[in-house]
């Protein structure tokens, strides 16, 4: 992936949830200019800061006013709000206890919601899950958009893969994009099958490594330590994209003999296949347990620096000072990004807009 950046835009734009950066790194990347990210984790500031020209608010949403929103806009000709919501009411541990109504699950959008009517800014970006497209079931994405159409907004949005727009990974994301300057949307998809960006061209030039292992020349190309039982199921799946399936009865975890689990056989302790995207990347990204995040041919699980990659992260983007690295913790930070290349994405489909929006006023 390209990391030139282009001519920088005369747009000024805050970003809500911002994370380590990876939504910001893909706008400035195209050449906006992120003027502050704003977020409740605190752990966040360094890769923000360290990786963009842009200042770190450390703070909850709610208590971000728009007087101060207002000000980092300052007299920008153009002012672009986006931000990805956390999605926690969507996660498997909470799916069966959160109900699409209650208001107090959803503050964080809600509070999005009111920093748009009281700022009006001039182009909106929202970035989310895809369940939250749909309406009748979760009412707080049907009242987002009606707020933004009371605002005079044109508004559009969908659920795509962002692998169709050069991330390689399988990871469908809802997109909306909203303008008081005219019509909006995100640029036609760039990848199919025929150029998808595989595993294979995102992490297989990194230098094998064993589990439990960190590579010298790079901190973060750090693979987590596995149990002997899990060593040995690593050792029992075929390489380049194998399964559980292929498991002796000995290491398959009771939870997974049941009828309830023997679903999830194909999903955990798998491993990625080289000619393909990767499947989803989230926060238990490089525990062999957490999903198919298997290597394809080395016997352990992807190390943080390949998933970082795998959410399209430039190679130099730094997480942590080298001797703070945490697994747990950094594999939480890229597991929770935006994929820098979508940010690219949205950066482009926003100056895009702006640049015809400007040619037509003249």
């Amino acid at each position: 992936m390209s990391v030139k950046r282009s001519k920088k835009s005369d747009a000024k734009v805050v970003d809500l949830f911002c994370g380590v950066g990876g939504l910001t790194h893909g706008l400035v990347l195209e050449g906006l200019d992120v003027v502050a990210g704003v977020d409740n984790d605190e752990s966040c500031r360094f890769a923000f800061e360290r990786n963009n020209p842009s200042k770190f608010l450390y703070k909850d949403i709610a208590e971000f006013s728009a007087r101060e929103l207002k000000q980092l806009y300052a007299d920008a000709p153009v002012k672009v709000l986006v931000g990805c919501a956390p999605c926690q009411p969507f996660s498997t541990m909470n799916r069966t206890k959160h109900e699409p109504k209650n208001k107090k699950k959803w503050q964080p959008l809600y509070h999005f919601m009111d920093l748009i009517k009281k700022t009006k800014p001039d182009v909106v970006s929202m970035e989310n899950v895809p369940e939250l497209a749909n309406t009748k079931k979760y009412p707080v994405f049907a009242e987002f958009l009606r707020v933004l159409k009371a605002q005079k907004y044109k508004v559009s949005y969908r659920v795509v893969d962002v692998s169709k727009y050069g991330v390689p990974q399988k990871r469908r994301r809802l997109v909306l994009l909203a303008s008081k300057l005219g019509d909006i949307s995100l640029i036609p998809e760039t990848h199919d099958e025929k150029n998808a960006v595989t595993v294979k061209k995102a992490i297989g030039h990194l230098p094998s490594i064993k589990d439990g292992q960190k590579h010298s020349a790079d901190p973060l190309h750090w693979s987590s330590k596995l149990s002997e039982t899990n060593r040995k199921r690593i050792v029992a799946t075929p390489k380049n994209g194998g399964s559980a399936k292929s498991w002796s009865k000995d290491l398959i975890p009771d939870c997974y003999t049941r009828d309830s689990g023997k679903g999830y056989m194909s999903t955990v302790y798998g491993r990625m296949r080289w000619s393909d995207p990767s499947p989803t990347i989230t926060t238990h990204c490089t525990t062999l347990g957490g999903g198919r995040y298997g290597h394809p041919t080395q016997n352990r699980a992807i190390s943080l620096r390949e998933a970082a990659l795998l959410q399209s992260f430039p190679e130099y983007y730094e997480f942590e000072e080298p001797e703070n690295i945490s697994m747990v913790k950094t594999a939480r930070h890229i597991g929770n990004a935006v994929p820098v290349q979508l940010g690219r994405v949205i950066g482009l489909s926003i100056k895009k807009h702006i640049n015809e929006h400007q040619k037509s006023a003249r």
